[in-house]
Order: C-alpha cells, then sequence, then structure tokens
C-alpha cells in the first residue's frame, strides 16, 4: 500500500527522507543504459548487500570519487594499493570483498565482448505484474536467478540472485513501484 507525504503525494512507503524520496520519485525504476551507469549500478547494489539502501545513497558522492566515476577501463587498472587505499576510506564502505569484487567486475565488464548494459537488459522480463503492497515485491526472480549464473559465468563476482534483482528494480527492467505510486509507469 502507498502512503501519502506530506506533500499530498502518493509513494511506496519506503521513500522515507529526502535522499530517498528523491531517488524513489527521481531514478529508482526509470530505464538506465550505457556500460558506466550499468557498471555504477551494479557496484553499489553489490556494496548495498546487508546494508541500508539510504546508507549506500548517502555515500554515492564518495563512491563516484574513490572508483573514478565507476569508468569500468580505470577501475579494472587498480591494484593493491589502490585496494588498500580504499579500504582507509571513510567516505565509503570499507568491506574488503566489495572493493575487490567492484575492481574485478570492471575487469569482467571489459573482457565481455560486449556491452554490459545489453547484457543484462537481455534478461529483463517479457511482463511483471504490478505490486499491490510491499509483500507482493518479491526478492529475487527466475530472470535475476538467470541473470547472476549468467554474470558469475562470465567472471563477475558479489552478484547472487537478491543483487541481481535489485539491479533490475532500480534500473528499470521490472516496474515494482506499487499500484497507485506516482513513479508507476502503468
Amino acid at each position: 500500500m502507498t502512503v501519502t507525504g506530506p506533500d499530498e503525494i502518493e509513494r511506496c512507503p519506503w521513500g522515507s527522507d529526502v535522499a530517498l524520496q528523491r531517488y524513489h520519485d527521481e531514478e529508482w525504476g526509470r530505464e538506465l543504459r550505457g556500460d558506466r551507469a550499468m557498471f555504477e549500478r551494479l557496484s553499489l547494489e553489490a556494496f548495498q548487500a546487508g546494508l541500508s539502501w539510504s546508507l549506500i545513497l548517502r555515500k554515492r558522492e564518495a563512491f563516484r570519487a574513490a572508483f573514478v566515476g565507476f569508468v569500468p577501463a580505470l577501475v579494472s587498472r587498480f591494484d593493491d594499493s589502490d585496494v588498500e587505499r580504499l579500504l582507509t576510506d571513510a567516505g565509503i564502505v570499507r568491506n574488503r570483498a566489495k572493493v575487490e569484487a567492484t575492481i574485478s567486475n570492471a575487469r569482467a565488464t571489459l573482457e565481455l565482448g560486449e556491452s554490459l548494459s545489453d547484457l543484462v537488459w537481455s534478461f529483463a522480463p517479457d511482463d511483471h505484474v504490478a505490486p499491490r503492497s510491499v509483500d507482493d515485491v518479491p526478492a529475487t526472480s527466475p530472470e535475476s536467478t538467470a541473470l547472476a549464473r549468467e554474470l558469475k559465468r562470465r567472471g563477475f563476482t558479489f552478484v547472487g540472485p537478491t543483487t541481481a534483482y535489485a539491479l533490475m528494480q532500480a534500473t528499470g527492467m521490472v516496474d515494482d513501484h506499487l499500484v497507485g505510486c506516482v513513479a508507476r509507469r502503468s
């Protein structure tokens, strides 16, 4: 069920603070394409695993600075000294496995031989049932499971079915805005 904000607008109930509300209204569930943008979202979704999206959103600009705009060609050149530097950066989530996964995933992106964005979008479901409540929103789907499996097969790490589904939501492959939400596309 949607909630009515102080501005009298119906939204999904998770857009509770100003930053989350802006993200909800302007980004989440909107079509996103392009390899740099997709790599950034994939990386941020991996960093979010086990944490709140609000935390990642607050640290987003620091992540962009630390990972040189999430340009895969630049991140792929990071070495052990960069990992150690990032682990001392209080502006980001200092988790060695997630930092190393981001660097490894940049390398995997370059080795794909095709567009990361096109690969991810090739797993978009043909149809998707509009959720009426947060209980109707799944954590995974057959498509996210297949996407995670394919990414792992291609050398990506820290991207399971739940992270893949969150990526699908964030990039507009599925529209999980609740029925009645101002941001719902249909």
